[in-house]
């Protein structure tokens, strides 16, 4: 995928998270995607993570956000696990990629799945020791064809070589096994709401910014069928939070729940959720 081809500006966003720096959003009309640019430099990557904010690499439960974030998880976990249960006739051999503190393969492992994650993040994958899960740091050293489900739950979009990784996800998978991708869609009303402070675009540690057509053909060049669209209803929710502590300052939370409620709304009729769940299964 040539980055620059066909590519305009959408939009310019600033990390509100960790360096304030602005980045511009460049619509691909070839894949109807968003991509991130300037894209930083790898070995630079790491230092837009280095925040005590970055929930998915802490268990904080600090202020009543985290610990409400920490409420939903729980439940949401329950259901990432029963879903794959429901697509594989069972339990069978689990590979979650970019698995944060491994709660997720803490959950499916309780009910009968064989569990292996990855996890870049050091501190992440300390976490998870604790929990008696130990995390590898790449998926290198894994066989071709070992696992009967690979789930990526709001990671693809951190990916800095995208094709290269959903090469990897299909040498990764047996054959028809399946693949659930979740990440942020660009199209859903809060992103529209919210503009430049839509907290899902994240920039820069949100490469790419994906709609169901991007999805779909991105899978397709490498021979996965797209199954299904599940929504992901709390994250309108979680965003809008977010999205409102970047516009305003402050985490005004009945502004929030409406603007998540209106999202969730919309997408019932348009389709177009805040987060997407794709089940693919592999050809």
């Amino acid at each position: 995928m040539n980055e620059k081809q066909n590519a305009n500006v959408f939009m310019t966003c600033k990390d509100y998270s960790v360096s304030g720096e602005d980045f511009q959003l460049l619509y691909d009309s070839n894949n109807d995607m968003l991509f991130t640019s300037p894209k930083p430099k790898d070995q630079d990557l790491g230092k837009y993570y280095e925040s005590e904010d970055y929930i998915s690499h802490t268990d904080a439960k600090r202020s009543v956000f985290e610990k409400l974030y920490h409420l939903v998880k729980v439940y949401s976990l329950k259901k990432k696990v029963t879903l794959i249960s429901k697509l594989n006739n069972g339990p069978g051999k689990l590979l979650d990629i970019g698995a944060g503190t491994g709660d997720f393969l803490v959950t499916a492992k309780s009910r009968n799945w064989l569990v292996f994650g990855t996890e870049p993040n050091d501190q992440a994958r300390k976490l998870a020791k604790e929990k008696k899960m130990n995390l590898d740091s790449e998926t290198k050293d894994y066989k071709d064809a070992t696992f009967d489900v690979i789930t990526m739950w709001h990671v693809l979009e951190h990916v800095p070589d995208l094709q290269s990784q959903i090469k990897e996800l299909k040498r990764l998978l047996k054959p028809n096994g399946h693949l659930i991708i979740a990440v942020p869609n660009y199209k859903s009303y809060d992103a529209q709401f919210y503009k430049s402070f839509w907290a899902a675009y994240d920039v820069p540690r949100h490469l790419w910014h994906f709609s169901k057509k991007s999805i779909q053909k991105l899978f397709a060049n490498e021979k996965f069928n797209l199954e299904s669209v599940l929504p992901m209803k709390f994250d309108s929710f979680y965003v809008s939070l977010l999205s409102e502590k970047y516009k305003t300052g402050k985490m005004n939370f009945l502004k929030a729940f409406s603007v998540g409620l209106r999202s969730n709304l919309e997408g019932n009729r348009t389709k177009e959720f805040s987060s997407h769940i794709y089940v693919l299964k592999k050809k």
